[in-house]
This record gives C-alpha cells, sequence and structure tokens, in this order.
C-alpha cells in the first residue's frame, strides 16, 4: 500500500502567483527523494486562490522523512507555507493500492 497526501488550502491575496511557485518547488524536491512516487500541485480552474497538493508515497516512514526533509529545507528559503495561506489548510492522509493507483493514468 501507498500513502496518499492530500491538502486542500486557499492563499492570501496577492500571493497566489508566488505560493503556486513555492507549492511547485516543494513538489520538485519531493518528486526527487527516494520513496516519492509522484507530487503535483494544481490551482482551482474557476480563477479562485484554492490550491490541490497531492503526493504519493511509498511507506509511512517515507512520507514522514520527505515532509521533514522538505520542511527544513524549503521553510528556510521561502518561508513557512503558512504564511501565504489565508486559513487553515485541509489536510488528509488516505492508504491506497499503489499498482490500482498508477494503472489509472496508463488509460
Amino acid at each position: 500500500m501507498a500513502w496518499l497526501e492530500t491538502v486542500v488550502c486557499s492563499s492570501k491575496k496577492k500571493v497566489d502567483a508566488r505560493f503556486l511557485r513555492i507549492l511547485n518547488a516543494h513538489q520538485e524536491l519531493k518528486r526527487r527523494q527516494e520513496g516519492c512516487i509522484a507530487a503535483w500541485a494544481a490551482r482551482s480552474v474557476d480563477g479562485q486562490p484554492l490550491f490541490l497538493v497531492q503526493t504519493l508515497y511509498r511507506s509511512r516512514k517515507n512520507l514522514q522523512e520527505i515532509t521533514k526533509l522538505v520542511t527544513e529545507k524549503m521553510d528556510s528559503e521561502y518561508g513557512s507555507l503558512e504564511s501565504f495561506m489565508a486559513g487553515p489548510p485541509l489536510v488528509g492522509i488516505f492508504q491506497v493500492d499503489k499498482d490500482e493507483f498508477s494503472n489509472q493514468f496508463q488509460n
């Protein structure tokens, strides 16, 4: 089983473009780590400063290690993600069948 982290968040006014760039930088760093299967960030299609951030990890241990690494490295460079957010994020962690999840992208 793989671990899927899903975050839905919104940015403060006038920082949404920068926030998306920083989210993408976080996701790129995650993708380069052993134990990360996939990572992406997307903005809402209706123009609102609403974002979906998802990462698929091989294990819970990978989730914890990569999250710690990314937080330490990126927060020192860009500051905390929370400083860009309009409110608290909605965060969910789910176990998914890695093979079944991967097959969805191949069809």
